[in-house]
Parts: C-alpha cells; sequence; structure tokens
C-alpha cells in the first residue's frame, strides 16, 4: 500500500460507523422532493395528451412510450441530486484508503436513492391512487357493459315499425315498451350467459326468438333474423372490449418494464453521483 493511497487526517476509530446516516437522509429526501415535484409535472403533462374522445390525444402505446421517457428523465434527475448531496454531505473519513472511500461514496449515494424510492412508494400507497383510478375504470367498466345489454334487450322489443316487415299471424305488434320487467329480465340472463360462454345456444336463440315475436308482432322469420342481428352486435362489442383490455394490458406491461429499467439508472446515477460528491467534499 502506497503512502499516497491513505488520505491525510486522523485515523478513523475502530468501531465507527461507515455510514454518515445524516447525509443519506439529506440525500434521500432531496431525490424524494424532486421526484414528486416531477411526477406531478408529469402527471399534468399526461392529462393533457389524452382525451376522453374517441381517436383524440395520444394513443396508449404513445402514452406509454412518454411516460416510460418521463420515467427515465425523473430518475435521472432526482438521483443525480440525491446521490450527490449524500456523497457530499457525508462525513469526511480519515486514515482510509481511496478504494474504500470510493466505495462509501458509492454506497452512500445507492442508500440515498433506496431511501428516496421507499418515500416515493410509500406516497404513492398512502394517497391511493392506484386504488382509485382501478376503482373508477371499474366502475365506469360496469356501467358501460351495462348499459350497452339494456341497449342490446331494448333493440330486441323495439317494436316493428317497417312495414316491408311481416307481422305474425295473430300477434299485432304491441306498443314500444311493453315487454314486462320480467322477460326483459330474462333476455338480460339469456345475453349475459351467451356473452359469457362464447355463444347463442340454439336453445336459447328459439326461445328469444319466440319472445321477440310475441312482443313485437315480427313474424318468426324476421324475429330470428332480429336475435341474429343482436347477438352479431354483442360479439362484436365483446371483441372490442377485449381487444382494449388487452391493448391496456400490453401497455401496463410494458411501463412496468421500462419503470423497472429507469430504476436500475437512477440506482447507478445516484451511485456515481455520491461517489462525485465524496471526492468533490475530500478535495477541500
Amino acid at each position: 500500500m502506497l503512502v499516497s493511497d491513505i488520505q491525510p487526517a486522523q485515523a478513523q476509530t475502530v468501531g465507527d460507523s461507515g455510514v454518515s446516516w445524516s447525509a443519506v437522509t439529506a440525500g434521500g429526501l432531496t431525490a424524494a422532493a424532486i421526484s414528486i415535484i416531477l411526477l406531478l409535472f408529469g402527471t399534468g403533462l399526461g392529462l393533457a395528451s389524452v382525451s376522453p374522445w374517441q381517436n383524440g390525444g395520444l394513443s396508449v402505446g404513445g402514452f406509454t412510450a412518454l411516460a416510460a421517457i418521463f420515467l427515465i428523465i425523473v430518475q435521472w434527475v432526482s438521483a443525480a441530486f440525491g446521490g450527490y448531496i449524500a456523497g457530499r454531505l457525508r462525513t469526511k473519513w480519515s486514515g482510509l484508503h481511496t478504494d474504500e472511500v470510493f466505495f462509501r461514496d458509492t454506497a452512500h449515494g445507492f442508500l440515498a436513492w433506496s431511501l428516496a424510492t421507499v418515500i416515493v412508494v410509500t406516497v404513492v400507497a398512502v394517497s391511493g391512487g392506484a386504488g382509485i383510478k382501478e376503482a373508477a375504470q371499474d366502475v365506469t367498466a360496469s356501467a358501460g357493459v351495462a348499459a350497452q345489454n339494456n341497449y342490446f334487450v331494448d333493440e330486441l322489443f323495439r317494436e316493428n315499425t317497417n312495414p316491408a316487415v311481416g307481422t305474425a299471424p295473430g300477434l299485432p305488434p304491441q306498443p314500444s315498451g311493453s315487454a314486462d320487467s320480467q322477460l326483459r329480465l330474462e333476455a338480460e340472463t339469456i345475453l349475459a350467459h351467451s356473452a359469457v360462454v362464447g355463444q347463442l345456444s340454439p336453445a336459447d336463440n328459439a326461445y328469444l326468438s319466440q319472445l321477440v315475436s310475441a312482443h313485437t308482432g315480427l313474424a318468426s322469420a324476421d324475429a330470428q333474423a332480429r336475435v341474429s342481428d343482436v347477438v352479431a352486435q354483442e360479439n362484436a362489442a365483446i371483441t372490442k372490449a377485449k381487444q382494449a383490455a388487452d391493448t391496456a394490458r400490453k401497455a401496463s406491461a410494458q411501463l412496468a418494464i421500462y419503470t423497472f429499467v429507469s430504476m436500475l439508472i437512477g440506482a447507478f446515477i445516484a451511485s456515481v453521483a455520491g461517489a462525485i460528491g465524496g471526492r468533490l467534499r475530500d478535495a477541500y
């Protein structure tokens, strides 16, 4: 070991802690504060870039890419500041090999990043933002499915207003809305079951056709055609919903991977920044 590799100062007492927790806390709080500020700014940008209107705003893929880039930037900035503060404010060690000093400085940067990560995750979890968002999505999706199912039932029992379409012999068309709630509930149940199993059974198809014919005055063939048309619309709506759910699932998976990569980058930058801060601290 060369004499130049030892920092000139009083030797460190055996048993002294190699961690300056005050510096780590300062760096962690700094990184957490910067992360929260930037995340709030990013939330505003995200809300401004999306739109409730169809084909408006960013697509799911575009929003995911933008969110990934922003997360990386947040990690870079917050980790750099937090790691540098932790390294610059740590207690000056004496009588240690330069390699040991370098290791401790990088460890201080990493510890500051770890503390900031725990703080940010805790704040997000306590705020309940994710839970509220999921609950709102579930309520919206449930309301949308219920409304769509009611629409299909209404379409089944609409009054025959087309003179070109024949009526069943002996069954004059009844006024719109004459189908009682029990029959509507039964039709809703049949359509819901067909949505679950993926198809309408021949028996249910024939029964629905009889209900439609009896309560609309349509001929049997026309009632059958209406049932087939409504079932086709329902299947198309289900397929569209599944595609949207699959797109959201893929976007969430990609965002999780991007978050993982950005956090690894943040840990590395915090460690390097801690070493830089420690070296500048020892230089003065």
